[in-house]
């Protein structure tokens, strides 16, 4: 079942599914698991740049290598940017601390206020994957195995997917977009139910 606000068609999912990070459990295995990089906008990418002097203290010797030598993303035959990729699959942004945990150094940067640049919205945005169909945006849920305990957290608080990233979407499409998102939960939950 799909929803639509102005541009952006939603999933029903988004509002169906329960959903809450445990890194306790995954140690931010996003981070260093799937196929490819996390997607960049143009304005991702030179953000970045501008703040990568504060980002490059929080990364190992490795990352910091790789992104001298070969930089910090690639683009495709279509023109799209992902941050680059270690040898061994990691994104060239993870730190890993003592404890195994893996985290977004252009996150840790950003909080501990030495950046002005957030993660990629892509990374904010997860479980939520945005695509592009000309003029329209779709924001599907996406199932990872990764994030089985995730579900279960989710459902143990009973915090829905348009609830968990409310920041992300905010800072995605602004406050206007996620009250009207907000507002119409009643109505979607209600629909599902009644098709369930």
């Amino acid at each position: 079942m799909l929803f639509q606000i102005d541009d952006k068609i939603i999933s029903s999912e988004v509002f169906r599914k329960k959903f809450v990070c445990d890194l306790n459990s995954c140690k931010g295995a996003c981070c260093i698991e799937g196929d490819g990089g996390a997607p960049l906008t143009q304005d991702e990418v030179t953000g970045i740049k501008e703040n990568l002097t504060h980002i490059l203290p929080y990364l190992s010797e490795a990352s910091k290598k790789e992104i001298a030598q070969n930089g910090f993303y690639t683009e495709d035959s279509n023109g799209e940017k992902h941050t680059k990729l270690m040898p061994e699959g990691a994104c060239v942004f993870v730190s890993t601390n003592s404890k195994g945990m893996n985290s977004c150094a252009i996150e840790q940067s950003f909080r501990d206020q030495k950046s002005s640049h957030h993660k990629p919205i892509s990374c904010h945005l997860y479980p939520i994957r945005v695509k592009k169909f000309g003029n329209l945006e779709a924001l599907n849920y996406e199932e990872w195995s990764i994030c089985k305990a995730a579900c279960v957290l989710g459902e143990l608080k009973q915090v829905r997917v348009v609830e968990f990233l409310k920041d992300p979407l905010i800072r995605a499409y602004g406050e206007d977009f996620y009250t009207e998102l907000m507002s119409l939960k009643h109505e979607i939950l209600t629909e599902i139910d009644k098709g369930s």
